[in-house]
């Protein structure tokens, strides 16, 4: 995901240290049930669609505009899915970042699938059971996208 201005701004007086920030998830489904994904520029590697969003941005208005900026697909928020505190991620050039993810699921609404922006190679749609490889964090998010369950979240320890 590309760096927000406002993220720059902030690291020029918090220089490298640990900033707690908003992620978004979108997973997104067309009329067919298949997911989108797109392949990024940075890690080559085939990922669920997401970023952070502007000051004062709703969640999933956030996911709506990710999706359609990076994919050019337009979609609808339906429910949230998941809501998980990340471990602190070190950037190359020494950020450190962490994210409290929010995952929806979306459906596709209009758009023909391609590359939008400079953050992608390539953008897809996958059949759920023929995904290409993707670690355990889009894998994650699309299964609970796919059920029915309540929102998932890392239930609270008490002791």
């Amino acid at each position: 995901m590309a760096t927000p201005d406002f993220i720059h701004a902030i690291r020029a007086s918090a220089g490298h240290q640990l900033l707690w920030l908003p992620g978004i998830t979108a997973i997104v489904f067309d009329d067919e049930g298949r997911v989108l994904l797109g392949r990024r520029t940075d890690t080559r590697k085939w990922s669920v669609i997401g970023g952070i969003p502007d000051p004062g941005e709703q969640p999933a208005a956030c996911a709506v505009r990710e999706v359609f900026e990076e994919t050019a697909v337009r979609c609808v928020a339906e429910r949230v899915v998941l809501v998980q505190a990340l471990s602190p991620v070190t950037y190359p050039n020494g950020d450190v970042c962490q994210f409290m993810d929010i995952t929806f699921r979306c459906r596709a609404v209009g758009g023909e699938a391609r590359v939008n922006d400079d953050e992608s190679l390539e953008v897809a749609w996958f059949e759920v059971d023929a995904l290409p490889e993707l670690n355990e964090f889009g894998v994650h998010r699309i299964k609970q996208a796919l059920s029915d369950a309540p929102t998932w979240f890392d239930p609270a320890a008490f002791g």
